[in-house]
């Protein structure tokens, strides 16, 4: 059976959340169920300090969804979130947490974004993940979490190029969405760089 990673199911990416994906409350069940499923379960988190330079309130007179450069890497700037050790951090209520063997944190550096499970996105420094699944054997992976997008797509790339077989189970992830069409894009995307896109009723 293939190991299942959660991609930051967390408070601050559900409705009332300080960066909501759309019914990302939706992917909760699925995941449950997958987890069900599968040999291992994993699961990532976003976990910013609070002066993380991808956050608005770190740049004067910039605003969420303006455009910078990071560190010689371009950066879409975000509202506060997922800041270490507060609520919106925490992993949703209603996600089986007990099933969870492993807890992968990312994003703790303030001087780089971290989207994937695996690296920073200026791939300096990886999470742990990759040589996890590696000591376990571990040769295919599920995919779900929030944001199909932006970490859910960054992790599954990662594992294509690690060498993994990976699925990104559709109805178990949800896009941020910032221009019309971009989860479909992402869809396309993924298919061809090699990612698997599957309904998990079709796993």
């Amino acid at each position: 059976m293939p190991t299942l990673i959660l991609v930051d199911i967390q408070n601050d990416f559900l409705p009332g959340g300080r960066l909501a994906v759309a019914e990302g409350e939706a992917v909760v069940p699925v995941a449950n169920a997958l987890m069900q499923r599968a040999d291992h379960v994993v699961a990532t988190l976003d976990w910013h300090p609070a002066d993380h330079q991808s956050f608005a309130s770190q740049h004067k007179g910039k605003s969420p969804g303006d455009p910078i450069e990071l560190n010689g890497l371009a950066q879409i700037l975000w509202p506060d979130h997922c800041v270490q050790w507060t609520g919106g951090a925490a992993l949703a209520p209603g996600l089986h947490s007990a099933r969870i063997d492993r807890l992968f944190t990312k994003g703790e550096d303030p001087t780089v974004d971290s989207y994937s499970g695996f690296w920073d996105n200026g791939r300096r420094r990886q999470t742990g993940l990759q040589a996890w699944l590696l000591a376990q054997g571990v040769q295919q992976l599920w995919i779900c979490g929030l944001a199909l997008d932006y970490c859910v797509k960054a992790t599954a790339l990662d594992a294509v190029a690690a060498g993994f077989a990976c699925t990104v189970v559709l109805d178990g992830t949800r896009a941020v969405g910032r221009s019309p069409g971009d989860g479909a894009r992402t869809v396309e995307d993924l298919q061809r760089r090699g990612v698997r896109v599957a309904h998990s009723a079709d796993l």
